[in-house]
């Protein structure tokens, strides 16, 4: 792993303590310049994960609760009359820096959620008629609570398909809890953080990230995946071409953390559950045995490696 990205897992590691997976994934997450979907329970370290990677990368970080009553203007930014210079003055929302961070971004509703949609696509925003740029680099960290909770809208699928990766933290292992709990508060770690990183040395590391090498064989693995779901009856509906691509833009940032300059199959594999597994629905002639079983873990069992 590049020395500075290193530094930026050990640092996170202190805050979110027992999930060395779950930060990798999330770092792999923003090399490959994708938007991370961070879905558990409250009280288990999403926002503070999601605070921690903003300011160990140095990036400029704003957060917004999403609430019932939360509107698009709120996130995009609202023209507000001047009367001085007799003109219009837009005010820019949270929205323009480089992390936005979309704490319990289910709890909006579906209007204030779609605000986001040209943001974490295009990079830009429009707003009365007028398209603005946004800040580079930029990127979503959502958290969501569990659908069956009290005063949630689910996020559709359009949106979820913008999310490079879903990853859940789950609860803390015994030692890491006992850790936790004589430990010193999250609140005082996160003031003392560090950064290990500028925009400027995020966005060279995206470059490098692409220039990873996958060869044929390897885009062949990727079409054997993607075409398994669109045929085989398990799965409701197949994996799009942007989930192929993402699971390659993935599957390169994994291969750049573990210091090579090319892509292999447990590359893919490594990343997979976290950028497939909001992007698959079991097909309605699944039986209870197979719902059961990971779709993820029965897709790398069903397709072969070429």
């Amino acid at each position: 792993m590049p020395r500075s990205v290193s530094a930026v897992a050990d640092q996170l590691n202190q805050i979110i303590l027992g999930k060395d997976r779950q930060i990798r994934l999330a770092l792999a997450c923003l090399l490959a310049r994708g938007h991370l979907l961070i879905e558990d329970l409250p009280g288990v370290g999403k926002t503070t994960l999601a605070h921690a990677l903003a300011t160990s990368l140095g990036l400029r970080f704003q957060r917004v609760q999403f609430t019932s009553d939360l509107l698009p203007a709120d996130i995009l930014g609202v023209s507000v009359f001047n009367r001085d210079s007799s003109q219009f003055e837009f005010h820019a929302g949270p929205v323009f820096t480089n992390v936005v961070l979309a704490d319990e971004v289910n709890r909006a509703t579906p209007r204030a959620q779609s605000a986001l949609l040209e943001a974490m696509e295009e990079n830009q925003v429009t707003v009365e008629g007028e398209t603005r740029p946004l800040p580079r680099p930029f990127f979503v960290i959502a958290t969501q609570n569990p659908s069956h909770q009290i005063g949630t809208f689910p996020l559709p699928e359009s949106q979820l398909d913008r999310f490079l990766m879903r990853i859940e933290l789950g609860y803390p292992d015994s030692q890491a809890e006992r850790e936790l709990l004589s430990g010193t508060d999250r609140r005082d770690l996160l003031a003392r953080l560090q950064p290990h990183l500028d925009g400027d040395a995020l966005i060279r590391m995206q470059s490098e990230v692409q220039a990873v090498h996958a060869s044929a064989a390897l885009l062949d693995y990727v079409q054997a995946l993607v075409r398994h779901t669109r045929s085989a009856p398990d799965f409701a509906h197949g994996l799009s071409p942007r989930a192929a691509l993402a699971l390659l833009q993935a599957g390169r940032a994994w291969a750049y953390m573990e210091d090579r300059d090319h892509v292999l199959p447990e590359d893919l594999q490594a990343v997979m559950p976290a950028v497939v597994g909001h992007r698959l629905a079991p097909g309605q002639t699944t039986d209870s045995s197979s719902r059961s079983q990971s779709l993820v873990e029965k897709l790398l069992i069903d397709v072969a490696i070429p």
